[in-house]
């Protein structure tokens, strides 16, 4: 179950107008990380390289976290993307900021003596949601510890709540972008020339 909740500090309307501002909210034909096409692309690097930008965003993610889930002790948050966001995010919610990390060719896993210790409530931080597919992968890869995972949270929610996880996710903002398979694209979609501006490594189509 997804919910978008409004901050105190920063309605929906106000955190899409940061990705405008940043030149973040793209238009075109984009393939995604998950390998899906889309005709809308958040470049949230473009809002992390802005600290006074990444403040005011993980600030609000931080009230909805603390509304929605109560006192958290441990941010995790899979490597790269959701290194930024899940440590400001930590910062303003006073808890630990670790993340996961590939090990090479394999899944995410917790390293560098990063733990979740009993009677410790974690949550995990993502930047945008897709398919759910990276905080899946997070969820798999800390449910072994002996803390407790409370839920997810992200910027936006661009799956329309569809994107599920396996625990509750919040959001700042929850919008319903249509993302294609590469052998099923809309003919005004198929017309553009594709590029792919994400990080995450991926056969090519």
């Amino acid at each position: 179950m997804t919910s978008a909740m409004t901050s105190a500090t920063l309605s929906p309307e106000a955190v899409l107008a940061e990705f405008r501002d940043a030149g973040a909210l793209l238009e075109g034909h984009f393939i995604l990380s998950s390998g899906l096409r889309s005709p809308v692309f958040l470049q949230k690097m473009a809002i992390f390289s802005e600290p006074p930008r990444t403040e005011r965003l993980c600030r609000a993610l931080a009230e909805a976290i603390r509304a929605r889930f109560g006192q958290i002790d441990i941010v995790v948050s899979p490597a790269i993307g959701g290194i930024v966001p899940g440590y400001e995010t930590a910062r303003h919610l006073g808890a630990r900021a670790i993340f996961v990390e590939r090990e090479p060719g394999g899944p995410f896993t917790l390293r560098r003596g990063f733990q979740i210790p009993a009677g410790q409530r974690a949550v995990i931080v993502e930047d945008i949601v897709t398919t759910g597919l990276s905080a899946r992968e997070c969820l798999a890869a800390i449910q072994g510890e002996p803390g407790e995972i409370v839920g997810a949270a992200c910027l936006i929610d661009r799956s329309g709540g569809r994107g599920e996880i396996g625990v509750p996710l919040v959001s700042l903002v929850a919008l319903d972008i249509p993302a294609y398979p590469a052998d099923a694209l809309p003919p005004e979609l198929a017309a553009i020339p594709a590029v792919k501006p994400g990080s995450r490594a991926m056969p090519k189509p």
